[in-house]
């Protein structure tokens, strides 16, 4: 009998055997050697059926319930909007989870949402499959206007966030911006032009340097630095 050795969703490194016998098979990011599968690369593990496949981790966001996200709208259903997360799996926003009161049935749906439009959003439901269902009824989930969209590693979110918001507060105050950071690593940033480009170089810093200690002194040395620079070029 086939045995499965490693739990679905769980990280695998190259070498891992993930599974024994000949029930199952190996697809992407696995490979069989005599009656094992084993991984080839560093991925969460995914089962389709007896399929058995992984999917990279890095910068790749798992999407979770309850996460706030940004998501862009990519296809207009009858019955609501796909929404890219910067993920593996797409969510859907279904009319009765917009922040609209009524919707009637058959509207032009782009009027609410056109494609390419970024939303801020919450997760409310992510099945077996990895269906996920968003919302858009709750406090600060609301369509996003101008601004810029940066993208970063997912797992660098709670560094970038800071410890309750210390870290985006600091940025936030120096540059005047406002910031909404996804916890799929998508980052809306809006203000001055140069303000919005000082944000983004600091949102790279704090990415790049995220094992550092005193990382928040830093940044704020950074901006301190910097935000100097951008009030003397507009003389």
């Amino acid at each position: 009998m086939g045995k499965l050795l490693v739990k679905e969703k769980e990280i695998v490194v190259p070498g891992d055997v993930i599974a024994e016998g000949m029930d199952y098979l190996p697809s992407f990011g696995t490979y069989r050697a005599g009656e094992m599968i084993i991984a080839n690369r560093i991925g969460l593990l995914l089962l389709e059926g007896k399929v058995v496949k992984t999917i990279p981790v890095e910068g790749r966001y798992i999407p979770k319930r309850n996460d706030t996200i940004i998501g862009k709208v990519f296809d207009i259903l009858m019955s609501g909007w796909r929404l890219d997360i910067n993920s593996a799996y797409s969510a859907v926003l279904p009319l009765q989870e917009a922040s609209f009161k009524f919707i009637q049935r058959g509207a032009d749906l782009s009027k609410f949402f056109a494609l390419e439009d970024y939303v801020v959003a919450k997760i409310i439901n992510v099945t077996s499959q990895n269906l996920v269902d968003v919302t858009m009824k709750g406090p600060g989930l609301r369509k996003l206007d101008g601004g810029r969209i940066i993208k970063i590693n997912s797992h660098k979110v709670p560094r970038v966030i800071g410890k309750q918001g210390s870290m985006v507060s600091v940025i936030k105050d120096a540059t005047g911006c406002r910031i909404t950071v996804g916890q799929n690593g998508v980052v809306w940033i809006q203000g001055e032009p140069e303000q919005e480009v000082l944000t983004v170089k600091a949102i790279e810093m704090i990415e790049e340097k995220s094992h550092h200690t005193g990382l928040t002194d830093e940044i704020k040395n950074f901006l301190d630095k910097n935000k100097v620079k951008v009030k003397g070029e507009k003389q």
